[in-house]
């Protein structure tokens, strides 16, 4: 686990004093919150620069993700991960910095977090997708900020905020239940595309994306255009990750000096947790035979111009592409997986790929070991799959680039539909309403999908931001809820017609009853409950309504479409899934790389014409001409294909294996204790989907999940910071209780 962290204090007000240069040693870390402040600096930290406003690198950062550079004494900029800009073209982006153009410090190709300090002004500017958050909170007469969001809960000695949690289940990618929140009372989250600007402990939130007008349509690329755009960037993104020094992994079995803190475990925790295997030197990708790990994989393997590589290959002198594909013997016999196999085989041919296939049984199934794990930063449905994905990652590089956010980053959000109304581009909607009446089959009812469609996405069109909100926020306080509405599935098609609606199907674990065309008539909403609000107590459904009912009456929502406010508030809800990922399929010195989630490509990808991006199979089109325009062309029938039943039987499979350690977790559940839920509910939900029953199962991994996280939380030990005022309490020290208005 690696994060940053600092603070701007007002008693700096008087002016900055020279701090130390970067690297000065641990002599310098006992660094005063203010002038007058109380001494206290994070565990295991490194220096980045000191008072008045000092800055710290915490974990296992290797030497070439921590950069910094300095104009003048007052003047400097740190950038923390992959960056591919130049020492010069940083110095550049912080003199447009210092200006006022804080754009400018995301606008370089890779991932990362940039800091800039110009006198006593400290601007941490977030990302676009949200998978490098930024929190912030109120402490000694200033502001501290960080990275992740334990560390200022335990300086603040936070309690846990449980009607975040509550929004968290029953609304899940709304950012309007959410607002800046986070599981700590007290700590709050910068929206993506934002940037935290601190002066002398005063604290502004301010956008640097550009809004566009709902009044009038913006100017839109041209598709070849648009697709250049997003070749551009994919490219330059892999080829940030190709042009880093490559590192070693530490040998299995190694001793020595532990490479970072994970807050509230001791050094052998750390080392059982992250496995005793060390991932193999030099790049790696994932290669699933989807679309998205795979041009990753072609690209890392193909890009020409690096240089000391022969004939213009990808990867080092003499070095092969690690391309890592898991096969899943335990769910359904591997039999849903045959077709995906084949083509990651096909793709592997490539003579630059070593292929290496990971078979796995029942000990990698979704929900296995829950009992051993690291704890995360937030809870996220990805807990309940880290020890399914660690096995296979353990098998890849140091270096490991995997395909997550290209569904969202890609792929049309079914409200997008009402965007086309908005700006009267009807027969854009002929196409993927075909597509949704073909994925319901031949029938009678067929005839009216098109015309069911087009009214849900016109009534769409036609209410307001507050109408919307105040809506759901009725329906949560309804006798008749839960309504039988499943997961949100950010467009169809379902797993019967792969190839059909508008690009994505339902998310892994989705089931739809209704199909497709049910899916997408749920997602024409401006905000709608996640799967998990039909096992919630009444009273907490209670205070996810103030909240929508509060927000409602909020301006936030009036500047965007209402489907370019779904898709982003989608790849939000995904990229914050992504990094609890991150840390809690951690695999010791391997670094794993999600280029779809770079600023850059994030922006090429929103330059993507709706029109383009509604048509069935566009994600596939996309990055098929990606490849094709960097001079890969053959490949393997199908390629594009979804994989959602292979995902669902998995989690089917895994809730069948680990029913009883799952219904012996809800005998005492914490999330009962705090009002949240009903433990008799949810264990006959998990009796009923271990028998088969249709369920929302990704709403049961969510329950599961929240309940794995608090349980790993109130059982840690120890807290982040040390020092003669150092907190005397950690984060949630007083347990799980009834939070704000339940």
């Amino acid at each position: 686990m690696r994060w940053l962290v600092g603070w701007s204090s007002t008693a700096s007000g008087t002016g900055p004093r020279a701090a130390p240069p970067y690297g000065d040693g641990p002599d310098h870390l006992g660094t005063s919150a203010g002038l007058d402040g109380p001494t206290v600096h994070p565990v295991g930290a490194q220096l980045l620069w000191g008072d008045p406003a000092p800055l710290w690198a915490v974990g296992d950062w290797r030497p070439d993700e921590v950069r910094v550079v300095q104009a003048d004494a007052f003047t400097r900029l740190a950038v923390l991960g992959r960056c591919g800009a130049s020492d010069e073209e940083l110095r550049v982006g912080l003199i447009a910095a210092r200006g006022g153009a804080l754009r400018h410090l995301t606008a370089w190709p890779g991932g990362y977090t940039a800091v800039a300090q110009v006198g006593r002004r400290i601007t941490v500017a977030g990302d676009l997708a949200g998978a490098r958050p930024v929190f912030h909170t109120a402490w000694a007469g200033g502001t501290a900020y960080a990275t992740a969001a334990l560390p200022l809960a335990d300086l603040i000695e936070a309690q846990l905020d449980v009607g975040h949690l509550a929004a968290l289940l029953a609304c899940p990618d709304s950012p309007e239940a959410l607002s800046d929140g986070t599981p700590y009372l007290g700590v709050r989250r910068v929206p993506p595309g934002h940037a935290l600007v601190l002066r002398d402990g005063a604290r502004d939130i301010t956008g640097y994306e550009p809004t566009a007008s709902l009044a009038v349509a913006g100017p839109q690329l041209a598709p070849d255009k648009a697709v250049e755009g997003i070749r551009d960037a994919l490219v330059e993104a892999v080829r940030t990750r190709l042009a880093a020094p490559r590192h070693a992994p530490e040998p299995a079995g190694f001793d020595g000096l532990d490479p970072g803190p994970v807050p509230g475990m001791g050094p052998a925790q750390r080392r059982a947790a992250r496995g005793g295997a060390a991932p193999a030197p030099g790049i790696g990708a994932d290669l699933s035979g989807g679309s998205a790990s795979a041009t990753l994989a072609l690209l890392a393997a193909g890009l020409p111009g690096l240089p000391g590589t022969p004939l213009g290959h990808g990867s080092g002198a003499g070095e092969r592409l690690l391309a890592v594909t898991f096969n899943d013997l335990a769910a359904d016999g591997g039999r849903v997986r045959e077709a995906e196999l084949e083509r990651a085989r096909a793709l592997a041919a490539n003579p630059r790929l070593h292929h290496v296939v990971v078979a796995a049984g029942e000990e990698a199934l979704p929900y296995a070991d829950l009992a051993s794990g690291p704890l995360t930063d937030e809870p996220g449905p990805s807990l309940v799959t880290a020890e399914r994905h660690r096995r296979r990652l353990a098998a890849g590089s140091a270096d490991h680039l995997v395909g997550h956010g290209a569904r969202q980053v890609l792929d049309a959000h079914p409200a997008r539909l009402a965007d086309l109304l908005m700006d009267r581009r009807r027969r854009h909607l002929l196409r993927p309403v075909s597509a949704l009446a073909r994925a319901e089959g031949p029938s009678a009812q067929s005839l009216f999908v098109p015309f069911t469609v087009y009214r849900a996405a016109r009534r769409l069109a036609r209410t307001s931001y507050r109408e919307g909100l105040e809506k759901v926020a009725g329906q949560l306080l309804a006798p008749g809820f839960p309504v039988v509405a499943e997961e949100e599935a950010p467009g169809p098609p379902g797993p019967t017609a792969p190839a059909a609606g508008l690009g994505a199907g339902p998310p892994p674990g989705a089931v739809v009853p209704g199909g497709a065309v049910d899916a997408s008539l749920a997602a024409l909403t401006w905000c709608r409950p996640g799967p998990a609000a039909r096992w919630l107590t009444g009273e907490a459904l209670a205070e996810v309504s103030v909240r929508l009912h509060a927000a409602a009456v909020r301006p936030s929502g009036l500047l965007q479409r209402p489907g370019e406010r779904r898709a982003a508030a989608a790849l939000a809800r995904h990229a914050a899934d992504h990094r609890v990922f991150e840390q809690a399929a951690e695999v010791r010195s391997q670094r794993l790389h999600a280029p779809f989630l770079d600023n850059q490509v994030v922006r090429a990808c929103r330059a993507l014409p709706e029109a383009l991006r509604v048509q069935p199979g566009a994600r596939a089109s996309v990055l098929r001409a990606v490849l094709a325009g960097a001079g890969v062309r053959e490949l393997p029938p199908g390629w594009g294909a979804t994989s959602h039943a292979a995902h669902a039987a998995a989690v089917r499979a895994g809730i069948r294996a680990s029913v009883k350690p799952l219904l012996e977790l809800f005998d005492a559940p914490l999330l009962a204790d705090a009002g949240l839920v009903d433990a008799r509910v949810v264990r006959a939900a998990l009796n009923a989907a271990a028998d088969g029953r249709a369920l929302p199962l990704d709403g049961l991994a969510e329950l599961v999940s929240t309940e794995v996280w608090l349980r790993r939380l109130l059982a840690r030990r120890g807290t982040c910071w040390t020092g003669a005022a150092a907190p005397r309490q950690r984060a949630v020290a007083g347990g799980v209780g009834p939070g704000p208005g339940l």
